[in-house]
């Protein structure tokens, strides 16, 4: 029994991987390599994917009960939540048509930097100094990344910092917002009332500053045929993202989830260097590899200061 419980481990956590660094690599893919230039529109694919997906999972297969919207106010706590998601993930797809994925998860990497500025700007509760400490090698390693980046693009690195600020807004706010035991929603559910309230948003933003994306979307069909199934699969991908991240929580400690959560990081850097042979420096590889460092000792930190 053990043995084949380790094995569903592993296989669960092989998917987490796959699914994140593969949704990765096909928006750097389509957005950058491809020629699809329409962020907003495969975000809003995302989302509409992720309503669909959820609503079948939870509604039909039941793999998790399903949780009620209790009153007005909880919808428009869950309205801005989404808001900030759709924020970080726009800008987060910006950001890859300019960027390496490589530099991008070193920007990403400093999650816990905003994380920790804006638990503090919003509930003043503050970390151990040492915990503060030690995001400095966080910053500092983004800095010296930056400055040894040869595809740096100053618009795709303000996007991707404001992609990594609008996430760690959203768990900041979440923890904040849903905090009553009656608001409180598992990620799965979250996300089914997240994802349709975010296609509502990014519906109007997609007609009016990416113009005819759908007539042109429908031409690329016409000469390429491909183009449907890439954007079928990334969307259905973007939601195994969420499914395995949230069975990988369920299944592993939470200890195992931030280690491979800071590897998974570093395997996608390697991965899209590989497949996009994109140049890199030592510079470069020395500031995401401090970035790391950084993330490792905070997440110690954070540990023993609890």
């Amino acid at each position: 029994m053990k043995s084949s419980s380790k094995f569903f481990t592993i296989g669960l956590v092989t998917a987490w991987y796959s699914s994140n660094i593969g949704v990765l690599l096909l928006n750097k893919y389509l957005l950058s390599n491809y020629g699809f230039k329409y962020p907003i529109f495969l975000t809003m694919c995302h989302m509409t994917a992720c309503s669909l997906l959820s609503y079948i999972a939870i509604a039909w297969m039941k793999m998790v009960p399903m949780q009620t919207i209790r009153s007005r106010v909880q919808f428009m706590k869950i309205s801005a939540l989404s808001l900030i998601f759709c924020a970080s993930v726009v800008s987060g797809n910006i950001s890859l048509k300019y960027l390496p994925v490589s530099f991008n998860q070193a920007v990403g990497a400093t999650t816990p930097f905003f994380t920790a500025v804006f638990a503090y700007l919003m509930t003043l509760k503050r970390e151990a100094w040492l915990t503060y400490i030690t995001l400095i090698p966080v910053v500092t390693g983004v800095i010296i990344a930056s400055g040894g980046e040869p595809s740096f693009h100053l618009f795709g690195f303000i996007m991707c910092i404001g992609a990594t600020a609008a996430r760690a807004l959203k768990s900041v706010l979440q923890s904040i917002l849903l905090s009553s035991e009656g608001e409180k929603l598992n990620s799965m559910n979250l996300l089914l009332y997240m994802a349709p309230i975010a296609v509502v948003f990014l519906l109007p933003a997609t007609l009016l500053m990416e113009e005819n994306v759908v007539g042109i979307t429908l031409a690329l069909a016409r000469d390429d045929v491909k183009i449907v199934w890439y954007l079928v699969f990334n969307s259905a991908l973007a939601y195994f993202v969420n499914l395995t991240n949230f069975l990988v929580t369920k299944h592993t400690s939470a200890l195992t989830l931030q280690v491979l959560g800071n590897a998974k990081g570093a395997v996608a850097v390697v991965v899209s260097i590989m497949i996009f042979r994109n140049p890199v420096s030592v510079t470069g590889m020395l500031g995401y590899s401090l970035t790391v460092v950084g993330v490792i000792l905070y997440s110690e930190a954070k540990k023993r200061s609890k």
